[in-house]
Protein backbone atom coordinates (compact mmCIF):
# COMPACT_ATOMS: atom_id res chain seq x y z
CA UNK A 1 0.00 0.00 0.00
CA UNK A 2 1.43 3.05 -0.31
CA UNK A 3 1.22 6.13 1.88
CA UNK A 4 2.13 9.48 1.01
CA UNK A 5 5.03 10.48 3.42
CA UNK A 6 5.26 14.11 2.56
CA UNK A 7 5.79 14.69 -1.00
CA UNK A 8 6.90 11.08 -1.55
CA UNK A 9 4.83 8.34 -2.16
CA UNK A 10 6.45 4.84 0.20
CA UNK A 11 5.66 1.31 0.35
CA UNK A 12 5.06 0.27 3.43
CA UNK A 13 5.14 -2.93 5.11
CA UNK A 14 1.98 -4.43 5.28
CA UNK A 15 2.48 -5.75 8.91
CA UNK A 16 3.55 -2.46 9.99
CA UNK A 17 0.81 -0.95 8.07
CA UNK A 18 -1.73 -3.26 10.42
CA UNK A 19 0.23 -2.07 14.09
CA UNK A 20 -0.21 1.57 13.04
CA UNK A 21 -3.55 0.82 12.23
CA UNK A 22 -4.43 0.60 16.24
CA UNK A 23 -3.52 4.09 16.63
CA UNK A 24 -6.09 6.98 16.45
CA UNK A 25 -5.19 8.79 12.97
CA UNK A 26 -3.69 11.91 14.65
CA UNK A 27 -0.78 9.44 16.65
CA UNK A 28 -0.84 6.66 13.45
CA UNK A 29 0.39 9.92 11.17
CA UNK A 30 3.10 10.99 13.87
CA UNK A 31 4.51 7.51 13.59
CA UNK A 32 4.57 7.15 10.14
CA UNK A 33 6.23 10.55 9.79
CA UNK A 34 9.21 9.32 12.04
CA UNK A 35 12.58 9.05 10.33
CA UNK A 36 14.15 5.35 9.59
CA UNK A 37 11.12 3.83 10.01
CA UNK A 38 12.14 0.23 9.25
CA UNK A 39 14.28 0.50 12.66
CA UNK A 40 11.53 1.36 14.72
CA UNK A 41 11.52 -0.96 17.71
CA UNK A 42 8.44 0.03 19.92
CA UNK A 43 5.83 2.75 20.43
CA UNK A 44 5.18 4.06 24.31
CA UNK A 45 1.88 5.51 25.00
CA UNK A 46 1.34 6.58 29.22
CA UNK A 47 -1.44 8.46 30.52
CA UNK A 48 -0.32 12.00 30.73
CA UNK A 49 2.59 12.13 28.84
CA UNK A 50 3.71 12.35 25.06
CA UNK A 51 3.97 9.53 22.94
CA UNK A 52 7.35 7.99 22.22
CA UNK A 53 8.92 6.19 19.18
CA UNK A 54 12.09 4.23 20.09
CA UNK A 55 14.91 2.82 18.44
CA UNK A 56 17.84 0.63 19.00
CA UNK A 57 19.75 3.26 20.70
CA UNK A 58 17.83 6.13 20.49
CA UNK A 59 14.06 7.50 21.27
CA UNK A 60 11.97 10.64 20.06
CA UNK A 61 8.42 12.56 20.85
CA UNK A 62 5.95 12.50 18.94
CA UNK A 63 4.09 15.49 18.73
CA UNK A 64 2.55 17.68 21.54
CA UNK A 65 -0.52 16.18 22.44
CA UNK A 66 -0.45 14.19 25.70
CA UNK A 67 -2.01 10.67 25.43
CA UNK A 68 -5.53 10.56 27.36
CA UNK A 69 -7.89 7.73 28.68
CA UNK A 70 -9.92 7.85 25.15
CA UNK A 71 -6.50 6.80 23.20
CA UNK A 72 -5.45 4.16 25.10
CA UNK A 73 -9.21 2.39 24.77
CA UNK A 74 -9.32 3.34 21.13
CA UNK A 75 -6.07 0.94 20.78
CA UNK A 76 -6.99 -1.89 23.24
CA UNK A 77 -10.19 -2.15 21.23
CA UNK A 78 -8.21 -2.82 18.30
CA UNK A 79 -6.52 -5.99 20.06
CA UNK A 80 -7.22 -9.47 21.03
CA UNK A 81 -8.04 -9.36 24.90
CA UNK A 82 -4.74 -9.30 27.11
CA UNK A 83 -3.49 -12.47 28.88
CA UNK A 84 -2.23 -13.04 32.59
CA UNK A 85 0.95 -11.54 31.54
CA UNK A 86 -0.51 -8.49 30.40
CA UNK A 87 0.32 -9.02 26.85
CA UNK A 88 -2.02 -8.88 23.93
CA UNK A 89 -1.66 -8.99 19.82
CA UNK A 90 -2.68 -8.17 16.03
CA UNK A 91 -3.80 -11.54 14.94
CA UNK A 92 -1.05 -13.39 12.61
CA UNK A 93 1.39 -10.11 13.05
CA UNK A 94 4.50 -10.63 15.24
CA UNK A 95 3.50 -7.25 16.98
CA UNK A 96 3.61 -7.53 21.34
CA UNK A 97 1.42 -4.96 22.70
CA UNK A 98 2.12 -5.11 26.37
CA UNK A 99 -0.36 -3.25 28.96
CA UNK A 100 1.06 -1.31 32.55
CA UNK A 101 -2.23 -0.98 34.57
CA UNK A 102 -2.67 0.85 38.18
CA UNK A 103 -3.93 -0.64 41.31
CA UNK A 104 -7.10 -1.15 39.80
CA UNK A 105 -6.46 -2.66 36.79
CA UNK A 106 -7.47 0.25 34.61
CA UNK A 107 -4.80 0.46 31.80
CA UNK A 108 -2.62 3.59 31.75
CA UNK A 109 0.24 2.54 29.98
CA UNK A 110 0.94 0.43 26.37
CA UNK A 111 3.74 -0.63 25.19
CA UNK A 112 3.31 -1.58 21.52
CA UNK A 113 6.84 -3.55 20.07
CA UNK A 114 7.47 -3.89 16.65
CA UNK A 115 7.68 -7.27 15.91
CA UNK A 116 9.46 -8.42 12.37
CA UNK A 117 10.22 -11.86 10.76
CA UNK A 118 13.86 -11.60 9.53
CA UNK A 119 15.06 -14.67 7.19
CA UNK A 120 18.79 -14.87 7.14
CA UNK A 121 19.45 -14.39 10.85
CA UNK A 122 20.93 -17.80 10.82
CA UNK A 123 23.81 -17.19 8.64
CA UNK A 124 26.36 -17.41 10.96
CA UNK A 125 25.37 -20.64 13.00
CA UNK A 126 23.50 -22.79 10.82
CA UNK A 127 25.80 -25.70 11.59
CA UNK A 128 25.60 -25.18 14.99
CA UNK A 129 21.40 -24.88 14.95
CA UNK A 130 21.80 -27.96 12.60
CA UNK A 131 23.82 -30.33 14.96
CA UNK A 132 21.23 -31.83 16.84
CA UNK A 133 22.62 -30.62 20.16
CA UNK A 134 20.37 -28.59 22.37
CA UNK A 135 20.99 -24.87 22.41
CA UNK A 136 20.13 -21.54 24.46
CA UNK A 137 20.53 -17.94 23.06
CA UNK A 138 21.21 -15.48 25.85
CA UNK A 139 21.70 -11.29 24.79
CA UNK A 140 19.94 -8.25 26.22
CA UNK A 141 16.42 -7.18 25.47
CA UNK A 142 15.81 -6.09 21.91
CA UNK A 143 19.08 -7.96 20.40
CA UNK A 144 17.12 -10.16 18.46
CA UNK A 145 16.65 -13.60 20.65
CA UNK A 146 13.22 -14.21 19.74
CA UNK A 147 13.83 -13.56 15.91
CA UNK A 148 16.42 -16.06 15.65
CA UNK A 149 14.49 -18.47 17.55
CA UNK A 150 11.89 -18.28 15.24
CA UNK A 151 13.92 -18.59 12.50
CA UNK A 152 15.37 -21.63 13.89
CA UNK A 153 12.09 -23.57 14.23
CA UNK A 154 11.35 -22.36 10.29
CA UNK A 155 14.99 -23.72 8.71
CA UNK A 156 14.55 -26.76 11.10
CA UNK A 157 10.56 -27.70 10.75
CA UNK A 158 12.29 -28.14 6.80
CA UNK A 159 13.97 -31.29 7.69
CA UNK A 160 12.30 -32.14 11.28
CA UNK A 161 9.11 -32.48 13.75
CA UNK A 162 9.23 -28.62 15.52
CA UNK A 163 6.65 -27.72 17.65
CA UNK A 164 6.74 -24.43 19.24
CA UNK A 165 5.85 -23.36 22.98
CA UNK A 166 4.18 -19.96 22.57
CA UNK A 167 3.37 -18.27 25.57
CA UNK A 168 2.52 -14.94 24.89
CA UNK A 169 2.23 -15.72 21.21
CA UNK A 170 5.13 -13.61 20.02
CA UNK A 171 6.84 -16.14 18.11
CA UNK A 172 4.48 -17.47 16.14
CA UNK A 173 1.61 -13.89 16.10
CA UNK A 174 -1.50 -13.14 17.68
CA UNK A 175 -4.76 -15.76 16.51
CA UNK A 176 -5.11 -19.36 16.12
CA UNK A 177 -3.73 -19.26 12.63
CA UNK A 178 0.29 -19.27 13.14
CA UNK A 179 2.51 -16.55 11.65
CA UNK A 180 4.31 -18.21 8.27
CA UNK A 181 7.82 -16.66 9.45
CA UNK A 182 7.94 -20.34 11.53
CA UNK A 183 7.36 -22.00 8.65
CA UNK A 184 5.94 -25.96 8.96
CA UNK A 185 6.79 -25.42 12.04
CA UNK A 186 3.80 -26.29 14.87
CA UNK A 187 2.77 -23.80 17.43
CA UNK A 188 0.78 -24.73 20.86
CA UNK A 189 -0.42 -21.66 23.04
CA UNK A 190 -0.55 -21.48 26.68
CA UNK A 191 -3.59 -20.20 28.25
CA UNK A 192 -1.30 -18.99 31.60
CA UNK A 193 2.18 -18.42 31.89
CA UNK A 194 2.13 -20.05 35.25
CA UNK A 195 1.34 -23.50 33.31
CA UNK A 196 4.64 -22.89 30.75
CA UNK A 197 6.13 -25.94 31.78
CA UNK A 198 3.24 -28.55 31.54
CA UNK A 199 2.73 -27.41 28.39
CA UNK A 200 6.67 -28.24 27.53
CA UNK A 201 6.00 -31.69 28.91
CA UNK A 202 2.11 -31.82 27.24
CA UNK A 203 3.84 -31.21 24.10
CA UNK A 204 6.70 -33.87 23.90
CA UNK A 205 4.02 -36.03 25.41
CA UNK A 206 1.52 -35.74 23.36
CA UNK A 207 2.45 -34.81 19.57
CA UNK A 208 6.40 -36.82 19.13
CA UNK A 209 8.36 -33.43 18.38
CA UNK A 210 11.83 -33.96 17.34
CA UNK A 211 12.54 -30.15 18.59
CA UNK A 212 10.99 -28.19 21.09
CA UNK A 213 11.54 -24.38 20.84
CA UNK A 214 10.68 -21.98 23.66
CA UNK A 215 10.74 -18.61 24.80
CA UNK A 216 12.03 -17.20 27.68
CA UNK A 217 12.54 -20.07 30.21
CA UNK A 218 12.58 -18.31 33.43
CA UNK A 219 11.29 -20.49 36.31
CA UNK A 220 12.75 -23.47 38.47
CA UNK A 221 9.77 -25.60 37.13
CA UNK A 222 10.66 -24.17 33.53
CA UNK A 223 14.58 -25.45 34.04
CA UNK A 224 12.96 -28.60 35.44
CA UNK A 225 10.67 -29.05 32.10
CA UNK A 226 13.78 -28.05 30.01
CA UNK A 227 16.12 -30.79 31.70
CA UNK A 228 12.86 -33.55 31.40
CA UNK A 229 12.90 -32.32 27.67
CA UNK A 230 16.53 -32.95 26.60
CA UNK A 231 16.29 -36.37 29.03
CA UNK A 232 14.30 -37.66 26.25
CA UNK A 233 15.98 -37.34 23.49
CA UNK A 234 14.36 -34.48 22.42
CA UNK A 235 16.55 -31.28 20.78
CA UNK A 236 15.78 -28.26 22.90
CA UNK A 237 16.46 -24.78 21.45
CA UNK A 238 15.32 -21.60 23.64
CA UNK A 239 16.09 -18.27 25.19
CA UNK A 240 16.73 -17.79 29.00
CA UNK A 241 17.21 -14.58 31.41
CA UNK A 242 20.66 -13.52 31.37
CA UNK A 243 23.25 -12.22 28.94
CA UNK A 244 26.21 -14.20 29.04
CA UNK A 245 27.05 -18.10 30.05
CA UNK A 246 28.17 -16.15 33.26
CA UNK A 247 24.95 -14.78 34.24
CA UNK A 248 22.99 -17.82 34.09
CA UNK A 249 25.44 -19.68 36.09
CA UNK A 250 25.62 -17.86 38.99
CA UNK A 251 21.23 -17.17 38.76
CA UNK A 252 20.41 -19.83 41.07
CA UNK A 253 16.88 -20.17 39.69
CA UNK A 254 18.31 -21.14 36.62
CA UNK A 255 21.90 -22.34 36.84
CA UNK A 256 20.58 -26.10 36.51
CA UNK A 257 20.49 -25.53 32.72
CA UNK A 258 23.86 -25.27 32.67
CA UNK A 259 25.04 -28.00 34.83
CA UNK A 260 24.80 -25.78 37.83
CA UNK A 261 26.66 -25.75 41.23
CA UNK A 262 27.51 -27.68 44.34
CA UNK A 263 30.19 -27.26 46.89
CA UNK A 264 32.50 -30.46 46.99
CA UNK A 265 34.75 -31.35 50.14
CA UNK A 266 38.15 -32.65 48.65
CA UNK A 267 40.61 -35.28 50.50
CA UNK A 268 43.93 -33.75 51.15
CA UNK A 269 45.64 -35.54 48.47
CA UNK A 270 43.34 -34.18 45.83
CA UNK A 271 43.89 -30.43 47.40
CA UNK A 272 47.21 -30.30 47.54
CA UNK A 273 47.54 -31.97 43.62
CA UNK A 274 44.99 -28.46 42.26
CA UNK A 275 46.94 -26.31 44.94
CA UNK A 276 43.90 -25.06 46.27
CA UNK A 277 41.65 -25.29 49.29
CA UNK A 278 39.69 -27.93 50.53
CA UNK A 279 36.18 -27.05 49.63
CA UNK A 280 35.41 -25.98 46.34
CA UNK A 281 32.82 -25.14 43.86
CA UNK A 282 32.06 -28.03 40.71
CA UNK A 283 29.34 -28.26 38.41
CA UNK A 284 26.60 -30.39 39.88
CA UNK A 285 24.77 -32.00 36.60
CA UNK A 286 25.48 -32.36 33.15
CA UNK A 287 24.48 -29.45 31.11
CA UNK A 288 20.73 -29.42 29.85
CA UNK A 289 21.70 -26.71 27.19
CA UNK A 290 25.07 -28.52 25.84
CA UNK A 291 25.60 -25.39 23.67
CA UNK A 292 25.08 -21.61 24.89
CA UNK A 293 24.94 -18.59 22.17
CA UNK A 294 25.49 -15.19 23.60
CA UNK A 295 24.20 -12.40 20.85
CA UNK A 296 26.68 -9.70 21.41
CA UNK A 297 25.02 -7.43 18.62
CA UNK A 298 22.42 -8.52 15.49
CA UNK A 299 25.92 -9.35 13.85
CA UNK A 300 27.83 -10.75 15.91
CA UNK A 301 27.86 -13.74 18.23
CA UNK A 302 29.82 -15.98 21.11
CA UNK A 303 29.61 -19.38 20.58
CA UNK A 304 30.23 -21.70 23.60
CA UNK A 305 29.93 -25.33 21.32
CA UNK A 306 31.08 -26.95 25.17
CA UNK A 307 29.09 -25.81 28.25
CA UNK A 308 30.19 -28.16 30.23
CA UNK A 309 34.24 -27.38 29.62
CA UNK A 310 32.94 -24.22 30.31
CA UNK A 311 31.48 -24.40 33.54
CA UNK A 312 34.40 -26.46 34.93
CA UNK A 313 36.71 -23.65 33.62
CA UNK A 314 34.69 -20.56 35.32
CA UNK A 315 34.24 -22.64 38.33
CA UNK A 316 38.31 -23.17 38.92
CA UNK A 317 38.79 -19.13 37.87
CA UNK A 318 39.48 -19.59 34.32
CA UNK A 319 37.04 -17.62 32.40
CA UNK A 320 36.75 -19.66 28.60
CA UNK A 321 37.17 -17.81 25.43
CA UNK A 322 34.11 -19.07 23.27
CA UNK A 323 34.48 -18.81 19.73
CA UNK A 324 33.09 -15.46 18.04
CA UNK A 325 31.93 -15.21 14.64
CA UNK A 326 30.74 -12.09 12.97
CA UNK A 327 28.75 -11.33 9.81
CA UNK A 328 30.68 -9.14 7.01
CA UNK A 329 28.88 -6.45 4.84
CA UNK A 330 28.91 -8.66 1.99
CA UNK A 331 26.57 -11.08 4.16
CA UNK A 332 30.29 -14.07 4.42
CA UNK A 333 31.26 -14.81 7.67
CA UNK A 334 34.55 -13.95 9.91
CA UNK A 335 35.74 -15.88 12.92
CA UNK A 336 36.81 -13.02 14.82
CA UNK A 337 37.92 -15.35 18.12
CA UNK A 338 39.13 -18.76 18.03
CA UNK A 339 37.26 -21.04 20.82
CA UNK A 340 40.33 -22.56 23.28
CA UNK A 341 39.24 -25.21 25.31
CA UNK A 342 39.98 -24.13 28.97
CA UNK A 343 38.65 -27.90 30.82
CA UNK A 344 40.34 -28.46 33.95
CA UNK A 345 41.92 -31.57 35.38
CA UNK A 346 38.73 -34.35 36.38
CA UNK A 347 38.52 -34.63 40.37
CA UNK A 348 39.70 -38.33 41.76
CA UNK A 349 42.14 -39.02 38.90
CA UNK A 350 45.95 -39.11 39.78
CA UNK A 351 47.76 -37.65 37.07
CA UNK A 352 51.52 -38.17 36.95
CA UNK A 353 54.12 -35.63 35.89
CA UNK A 354 54.14 -35.21 31.92
CA UNK A 355 57.48 -34.65 31.85
CA UNK A 356 57.42 -38.52 32.42
CA UNK A 357 56.41 -38.61 28.70
CA UNK A 358 59.04 -36.28 26.97
CA UNK A 359 61.09 -38.93 25.84
CA UNK A 360 58.61 -41.57 24.79
CA UNK A 361 56.93 -38.68 22.38
CA UNK A 362 59.98 -37.85 20.91
CA UNK A 363 60.39 -41.46 19.64
CA UNK A 364 57.78 -41.74 16.83
CA UNK A 365 58.50 -46.12 17.21
CA UNK A 366 57.96 -46.20 20.57
CA UNK A 367 54.55 -46.90 22.09
CA UNK A 368 53.54 -46.14 25.21
CA UNK A 369 53.16 -49.69 27.33
CA UNK A 370 49.66 -49.61 29.43
CA UNK A 371 49.85 -52.17 32.32
CA UNK A 372 46.02 -52.92 33.21
CA UNK A 373 45.42 -53.27 36.94
CA UNK A 374 41.86 -54.66 37.58
CA UNK A 375 41.15 -53.00 34.76
CA UNK A 376 39.35 -54.35 31.51
CA UNK A 377 42.50 -55.37 28.68
CA UNK A 378 39.72 -55.28 26.21
CA UNK A 379 38.49 -52.32 26.87
CA UNK A 380 41.49 -50.64 27.20
CA UNK A 381 42.57 -51.60 23.59
CA UNK A 382 39.29 -50.38 22.26
CA UNK A 383 39.52 -46.96 23.74
CA UNK A 384 43.23 -46.81 22.05
CA UNK A 385 41.66 -47.92 18.76
CA UNK A 386 39.16 -45.23 19.15
CA UNK A 387 41.87 -42.55 20.01
CA UNK A 388 44.32 -43.34 17.74
CA UNK A 389 47.00 -42.81 19.95
CA UNK A 390 50.32 -44.47 20.05
CA UNK A 391 49.97 -47.07 22.61
CA UNK A 392 50.04 -50.69 23.50
CA UNK A 393 49.22 -53.32 26.08
CA UNK A 394 51.91 -54.49 28.56
CA UNK A 395 52.34 -58.00 29.52
CA UNK A 396 53.88 -57.27 32.78
CA UNK A 397 54.00 -54.52 34.80
CA UNK A 398 57.43 -53.75 34.73
CA UNK A 399 57.55 -53.51 30.80
CA UNK A 400 55.13 -50.86 31.58
CA UNK A 401 55.34 -46.92 31.16
CA UNK A 402 52.30 -46.61 33.19
CA UNK A 403 49.51 -48.06 34.86
CA UNK A 404 45.90 -47.57 35.00
CA UNK A 405 43.75 -49.53 38.08
CA UNK A 406 40.59 -48.87 39.85
CA UNK A 407 40.32 -46.38 42.54
CA UNK A 408 38.76 -49.09 45.00
CA UNK A 409 41.92 -51.03 44.48
CA UNK A 410 44.77 -47.63 44.52
CA UNK A 411 43.17 -47.20 48.22
CA UNK A 412 42.88 -50.80 49.49
CA UNK A 413 47.33 -50.35 47.86
CA UNK A 414 47.70 -54.14 48.03
CA UNK A 415 50.73 -55.53 48.10
CA UNK A 416 51.78 -56.48 44.21
CA UNK A 417 50.12 -52.51 43.68
CA UNK A 418 53.03 -51.34 46.17
CA UNK A 419 55.71 -52.77 44.83
CA UNK A 420 54.82 -51.12 41.50
CA UNK A 421 54.74 -47.48 43.09
CA UNK A 422 58.17 -48.69 44.59
CA UNK A 423 59.22 -48.67 40.95
CA UNK A 424 58.26 -44.98 40.87
CA UNK A 425 55.73 -46.12 37.68
CA UNK A 426 53.16 -43.25 37.08
CA UNK A 427 49.23 -44.80 38.35
CA UNK A 428 46.67 -43.88 37.03
CA UNK A 429 43.20 -44.58 39.04
CA UNK A 430 39.81 -44.62 37.59
CA UNK A 431 36.44 -44.70 39.26
CA UNK A 432 34.76 -47.86 37.37
CA UNK A 433 36.06 -50.37 34.92
CA UNK A 434 34.07 -48.73 32.14
CA UNK A 435 35.33 -47.48 28.24
CA UNK A 436 33.87 -44.00 29.07
CA UNK A 437 36.28 -43.38 32.01
CA UNK A 438 39.17 -45.55 29.81
CA UNK A 439 38.55 -43.08 27.09
CA UNK A 440 38.90 -40.18 29.60
CA UNK A 441 42.10 -40.73 31.49
CA UNK A 442 44.00 -41.96 27.92
CA UNK A 443 42.63 -38.32 26.98
CA UNK A 444 44.76 -36.99 29.92
CA UNK A 445 47.61 -39.51 29.43
CA UNK A 446 47.68 -37.76 25.93
CA UNK A 447 46.68 -34.56 26.58
CA UNK A 448 43.71 -34.98 23.71
CA UNK A 449 41.27 -31.88 24.02
CA UNK A 450 38.14 -33.68 25.52
CA UNK A 451 35.41 -33.61 23.29
CA UNK A 452 31.34 -34.43 22.83
CA UNK A 453 32.83 -36.46 19.41
CA UNK A 454 34.88 -39.00 22.57
CA UNK A 455 31.98 -38.72 24.52
CA UNK A 456 29.97 -40.27 22.15
CA UNK A 457 32.48 -42.76 21.13
CA UNK A 458 32.88 -43.97 24.39
CA UNK A 459 29.25 -44.24 24.62
CA UNK A 460 29.05 -45.86 21.62
CA UNK A 461 31.54 -48.23 22.20
CA UNK A 462 30.02 -49.45 26.12
CA UNK A 463 26.41 -50.05 24.52
CA UNK A 464 28.09 -51.57 21.73
CA UNK A 465 30.13 -53.91 24.12
CA UNK A 466 27.00 -54.31 26.59
CA UNK A 467 24.07 -55.32 23.83
CA UNK A 468 26.65 -58.25 22.76
CA UNK A 469 27.21 -59.35 26.30
CA UNK A 470 23.33 -58.87 26.92
CA UNK A 471 22.52 -60.89 23.68
CA UNK A 472 25.21 -63.74 24.47
CA UNK A 473 24.08 -63.56 28.43
CA UNK A 474 20.45 -62.61 28.68
CA UNK A 475 21.73 -60.35 31.33
CA UNK A 476 20.78 -56.95 32.16
CA UNK A 477 23.34 -54.41 31.81
CA UNK A 478 23.89 -50.59 33.45
CA UNK A 479 26.02 -48.55 31.27
CA UNK A 480 28.26 -45.45 32.65
CA UNK A 481 26.21 -42.06 33.31
CA UNK A 482 26.31 -39.58 30.73
CA UNK A 483 24.50 -36.86 29.45
CA UNK A 484 21.26 -36.45 28.11
CA UNK A 485 22.67 -36.33 24.42
CA UNK A 486 25.11 -39.74 24.67
CA UNK A 487 22.36 -41.50 26.70
CA UNK A 488 20.11 -41.19 23.65
CA UNK A 489 22.82 -42.31 21.07
CA UNK A 490 22.84 -45.33 23.22
CA UNK A 491 18.86 -45.41 23.21
CA UNK A 492 19.39 -45.66 19.34
CA UNK A 493 21.55 -48.29 19.10
CA UNK A 494 19.63 -50.11 21.66
CA UNK A 495 16.28 -49.68 19.49
CA UNK A 496 18.24 -50.98 16.37
CA UNK A 497 19.43 -53.87 17.59
CA UNK A 498 16.17 -54.85 19.09
CA UNK A 499 17.22 -55.06 23.11
CA UNK A 500 15.47 -53.39 25.21
CA UNK A 501 16.55 -50.02 27.01
CA UNK A 502 15.78 -47.54 29.87
CA UNK A 503 16.84 -44.75 31.66
CA UNK A 504 17.74 -45.37 35.76
CA UNK A 505 19.15 -43.08 38.09
CA UNK A 506 18.92 -39.29 38.95
CA UNK A 507 21.39 -36.94 37.46
CA UNK A 508 24.34 -36.52 37.75
CA UNK A 509 24.22 -40.39 38.09
CA UNK A 510 21.50 -40.95 35.25
CA UNK A 511 22.68 -44.19 33.41
CA UNK A 512 21.43 -46.27 30.19
CA UNK A 513 20.01 -50.29 31.49
CA UNK A 514 19.94 -52.28 28.69
CA UNK A 515 18.60 -56.13 28.84
CA UNK A 516 16.73 -58.50 26.82
CA UNK A 517 13.15 -58.26 25.12
CA UNK A 518 10.79 -60.71 24.63
CA UNK A 519 10.48 -60.20 20.91
CA UNK A 520 13.63 -60.65 18.62
CA UNK A 521 16.10 -63.87 18.29
CA UNK A 522 20.02 -63.67 19.29
CA UNK A 523 21.04 -64.09 15.83
CA UNK A 524 18.45 -61.10 14.82
CA UNK A 525 20.53 -58.42 17.54
CA UNK A 526 23.53 -59.77 16.20
CA UNK A 527 23.43 -59.01 12.98
CA UNK A 528 21.87 -55.42 13.57
CA UNK A 529 25.22 -54.08 15.98
CA UNK A 530 27.81 -52.27 13.84
CA UNK A 531 31.65 -53.86 14.23
CA UNK A 532 32.90 -53.30 17.83
CA UNK A 533 35.61 -50.93 16.21
CA UNK A 534 33.22 -48.73 14.04
CA UNK A 535 32.62 -45.74 16.47
CA UNK A 536 31.63 -43.03 14.03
Amino acid sequence: MALNRGTTDVLMDPELERLLGIFPSSLSRLVYAVPQLERLVEVVVDLGRLPEARFDDTSITLGEHVITHEDLTYITGHLSSFGRDNRAGIEQTLHRISAIRNRSGTIIGLTCRVGRSVTGTLAMITDVIRSGKSICLLGRPGVGKTTMLRECARLLAEERRVVIIDTSNEIAGDGDVPHRGIGRARRMQVADPALQHAVMIEAVENHMPQVIVIDEIGTEAEALAARTIAERGVQLIGTAHGRTLENLLMNPTLSDLVGGIATVTLSDEEARRRSTRKTVLERRLPPTFEVVIEILERDEQAIHLDVAGAVDAMLRGVMPQPEVRKRLADGGMHVVQEARSERPPRAGDRFADPEHFDELEGDADHRLRIFPYGVSRNKIERAIRSLGVNAAMARKWDEADLVITLRSLERKDPARLRAILSEELPVYAIKTNTTAQILHILEEIFEIDHDDTTMEEAGVLEATDAIQRVVAEAQSIELAPQNSYVRRLQHQLAERSSVQSCSVGSEPNRRVRIYRGYDGSASDVASALPPIDVVR
